[in-house]
């Protein structure tokens, strides 16, 4: 499905550009893309560029292309070609056209050995340690290649022998011909191919030779004929280098270079692309870097791309959050220029805000303690109706089977309470939600351990009696034990312990700040409408939390949930410790 366009118009500093492009005139259609490089999964980062590409193309009515950037094989796989393809369309977005940058390889190739023949592109045999040495720094300009005035036919040469394979990897590289001098170190002689003899996930062994980024990235948006470029701001440097390849190559006035695409029946859409950038997404307690999050999955420190507590787009989809969740975030941070840091808490009132709206209630308990009702009869029996939503009617009912034996949790007992505490205490009474008022008679232990309440319940105060309306401070939930089918809960939390898991201060990396309570796996009871539905199927325990049915786990037979997020924030109520 695609996601329809907004009721609201929304205004940033990039829909202002769209707005005027097309009030002039400069654009009729608005074309975007989402280019991710295959080579992990995308994280709630990807997140907030895929809602801006293809909001925007759905705002302006034009469209957006999924375009992967895979011009480095030794790091792609399809595994994640397919994941990324998955993840877009759960957040509910199509693309217009599949693209590959690989689709193009002949296109570049082309385009590279124009640069040469313009005089803008040298075959350099310097080695990449040379390559750094020449660079010069931020404050020192660099020194020119010995081989930069190699002459077109030589560099012509020399890059068709790359291409058919007669050097070693790293041996020789193409570079543009820039400014040594600039300032902007991306202009001066940046690398436009390397030599890498390793089989594409796509193309197989035809190449040798692949682009740089900038190159290809670059090329493709021309290629494509996306009006804007919409870039994260660790690209506003490579700007001139981007516009510097579209401009020297100029695919508009050189439809030959595009042949190799005619020639398989695509059109020539090639136009000049702006690219804009904006602030990418930084959350606290998380780490967004690809290599990271590699790192954590391959050193065994989660249980996969998926593990719910990672920022991962399958990891958020397996806790529970919902695509309308993590477009509502998107939308509520904004886009601009100014780089900034969202609190995690931020993420997670979209989704209790979705969820509270979206999620039938159910009955579970985490942390059981039998309460025995002495006063009903041994075999009792009933079914009783509950809502399915208390704030929609349109959610209908359900019948919630009810009996003498119930659990309830833990939690709401205590023989000896703090001031404040308005549950189940001895000689206490609290009422059972959609059953009535109880009170505790006796506690029966295991040496220190509770095992069994009993208590009576009040008949006068069951719905529809007289005394219902009877008021007691507090309110409990329940299953019945006889009715009630063993579920396993998996209590999700923040992976890491503290806001910033980067800070590398005192010899400590990320993973030394790895929370140990991230997750707690506990055996607990869900009443009987909870427990065969289908995986990815969300509800709000009552009093407990949000949780989802387990994407891989959860069976009928076997139910499986993952709590996705606490009622409230735990962690704001305690200084940051959920």
């Amino acid at each position: 499905m695609s996601v329809p366009a907004p009721t609201v118009e929304k205004n940033d500093f990039i829909r202002q550009i769209v707005r005027d492009d097309l009030a002039c005139g400069k654009h009729t259609t608005i074309r975007t893309r989402f280019p991710p490089e295959p080579n992990g999964y995308l994280h709630i980062g990807h997140a907030k560029s895929i809602c801006l590409n293809f909001g925007i193309a759905a705002e302006f009515g034009g469209w957006c292309n999924l375009r992967f950037d895979d011009t480095n094989p030794a790091r792609e796989d399809p595994e994640y070609v397919e994941a990324i393809k998955e993840d877009v369309r759960w957040l509910g977005f199509d693309w217009h056209e599949l693209r590959h940058a690989s689709d193009y390889f002949e296109v570049f190739y082309l385009a590279a050995e124009k640069l040469i023949r313009d005089g803008h592109a040298f075959v350099c045999d310097l080695t990449p340690e040379q390559v750094r040495e020449y660079r010069g720094t931020l404050t020192e300009p660099g020194r020119d290649s010995p081989w930069r005035n190699r002459s077109v036919e030589e560099n012509l040469d020399l890059f068709r022998r790359m291409r058919a394979g007669e050097f070693a990897d790293g041996s020789r590289t193409l570079r543009a011909k820039i400014d040594m001098a600039s300032g902007n170190i991306n202009l001066r002689d940046p690398a436009l191919y390397r030599i890498k003899k390793v089989p594409h996930q796509n193309t197989g062994d035809a190449w040798c030779i692949y682009p740089m980024y900038d190159f290809a990235h670059s090329l493709s948006d021309a290629i494509e004929g996306i009006t804007h470029s919409l870039c994260t701001l660790e690209f506003e440097d490579h700007r001139p280098l981007y516009d510097w390849c579209v401009d020297k190559v100029d695919l508009v006035n050189h439809p030959e270079l595009l042949r190799p695409l005619l020639d398989k029946g695509l059109p020539n859409e090639a136009a000049r692309p702006r690219q804009i950038e904006f602030s990418r997404l930084n959350i606290n307690y998380t780490v967004m870097s690809k290599r990271k999050l590699m790192a954590l999955v391959q050193e065994g420190l989660v249980a996969g791309w998926d593990d719910p507590r990672m920022p991962t787009i399958c990891g958020l989809r397996r806790r529970g959050l919902t695509p309308a969740s993590i477009r509502l975030f998107a939308d509520r941070i904004g886009i601009s220029k100014q780089n900034s840091l969202i609190d995690f808490s931020v993420l997670e009132g979209c989704v209790r805000e979705d969820l509270d709206a979206t999620a039938p209630r159910r009955l579970a308990v985490i942390d059981p303690v039998k309460l025995v009702l002495t006063n009903l009869p041994e075999g009792h029996e009933e079914s009783l109706t509950f809502p399915n939503h208390p704030k929609d009617e349109s959610f209908g009912s359900r019948r919630v089977p009810f009996s003498r034996e119930l659990w309830i949790e833990r939690e709401d007992f205590m023989e000896v309470p703090p001031k404040g505490f308005h549950r189940l205490v001895p000689g206490g009474e609290v009422r059972l939600r959609g059953v009535g008022i109880v009170r505790c008679d006796q506690v029966v232990k295991d040496g220190e351990r509770i095992v069994e309440l009993r208590g009576t319940l009040d008949p006068d105060t069951r719905p529809g009696m007289p005394g219902a309306d009877r008021k007691v401070k507090g309110t409990i939930h329940w299953v019945s034990a006889r009715h009630a089918v063993a579920a396993e809960l998996r209590l999700y939390d923040r992976l890491f312990a503290v806001p910033d898991p980067d800070d590398e201060r005192e010899g400590k990396t990320y993973r030394d700040h790895l929370n140990p309570d991230s997750i707690r796996i506990v055996q607990g009871w869900v009443e009987p409408a909870a427990a065969g539905v289908e995986p990815e199927t969300r509800f709000q325990f009552e009093r407990l939390g949000y949780f989802v049915a387990d994407r891989h786990d959860h069976a009928p037979g076997r139910p499986v949930f993952n709590r996705t997020v606490t009622l409230r924030d735990t962690w704001a109520r305690q200084g940051g410790k959920g």
